[in-house]
């Protein structure tokens, strides 16, 4: 595996590999990686002949200067984690490589109609950030395809728009949420909890089922059964943001959906101070598909 922080011995590398009929793949990342982190890395090795990996803390895409500050910094424990997945390049730049020119005047990226609620309403700016960061990087690797997780949701629904929009030709690959024993969905955010907090936060992913169910068992009241799993959340201790049934591709606000209706249903919630995300899809009439 070949570490790179500078622009130019990217694009060196990747011109080299691509001259060579290498198909390449990109899992952007901000490091702290964990098991999710590795199954989109091996994804990526499945579908691609070059698999870089980025690590990049992204300054953009913190509302507030001490969450960017107490994001965990993993950097040798992650290099050998990619070493071990046989990953190709390392990606690892600092601010003034990917924003010389600082970030308060840089050409910004926007998907207005993605973004405003949900956690776009909870972050301003950050689905910003994210786009932003995202477009630069695929201008730099210029890969065939990348690798996302599906517990950052919305974001990947973002960044599949952002493509679309913007003409832009890399596909864009989605893996499901990878879980912890109780169901927590894995993120590095999950090494601020204690051990008593991982076990009390599984109650967001059981509630997500328990919605899921009662909507594949006929139930339509999607603001009553929302409400009540908010309830849930809250007597075990943490403190819920939202918890929202939406249209699986627009993130529209479903009311009275199809027979053969696509849906997602999102949470968010607080243990402490650490913002806990999670989703999980349910396609009506197709009992196949609803199963992670």
């Amino acid at each position: 595996m070949q570490t790179l922080h500078e622009v130019r011995y990217l694009r060196a590398a990747i011109r080299a590999e691509k001259q060579n009929g290498k198909r390449v793949a990109l899992v952007p990342t901000m490091g702290n990686l964990h098991e999710g982190h590795m199954q989109l890395v091996r994804r990526a090795h499945e579908v691609a002949d070059c698999v870089v990996v980025s690590i990049f803390v992204n300054p953009m895409q913190f509302g507030e200067s001490k969450d960017l500050d107490n994001y965990p910094r993993t950097m040798e424990e992650d290099r050998a984690k990619l070493q071990a997945e046989n990953t190709h390049y390392l990606f690892v730049p600092d601010n003034n490589e990917i924003y010389p020119n600082g970030t308060e005047l840089h050409t910004k990226v926007n998907v207005d109609a993605l973004d405003g609620f949900l956690e776009g309403a909870s972050r301003k700016g950050h689905f910003e950030g994210v786009c932003t960061v995202v477009n630069k990087l695929f201008n730099l690797v210029q890969p065939s395809l990348s690798v996302f997780g599906e517990k950052d949701y919305q974001q990947l629904a973002i960044v599949r728009r952002m493509v679309e929009d913007l003409c832009m030709p890399v596909d864009i690959v989605g893996l499901p949420t990878v879980r912890e024993a109780n169901g927590l969905a894995m993120s590095s955010r999950n090494g601020h909890l204690s051990q008593a907090e991982r076990n009390d936060a599984g109650v967001i992913y059981r509630e997500l089922q328990a919605v899921r169910d009662r909507i594949l068992a006929g139930e339509r009241n999607f603001e009553a059964l929302c409400a009540e799993a908010k309830n849930e959340i809250s007597a075990a201790g943490l403190v819920p943001d939202y918890f929202d049934v939406r249209d699986a591709s627009s993130l529209a606000v479903v009311d009275t959906p199809a027979d053969d209706a696509k849906l997602v249903v999102l949470a968010a919630a607080y243990m402490g101070e650490i913002r806990l995300l999670d989703n999980i899809s349910i396609a009506l009439g197709d009992s196949s598909a609803n199963n992670r």
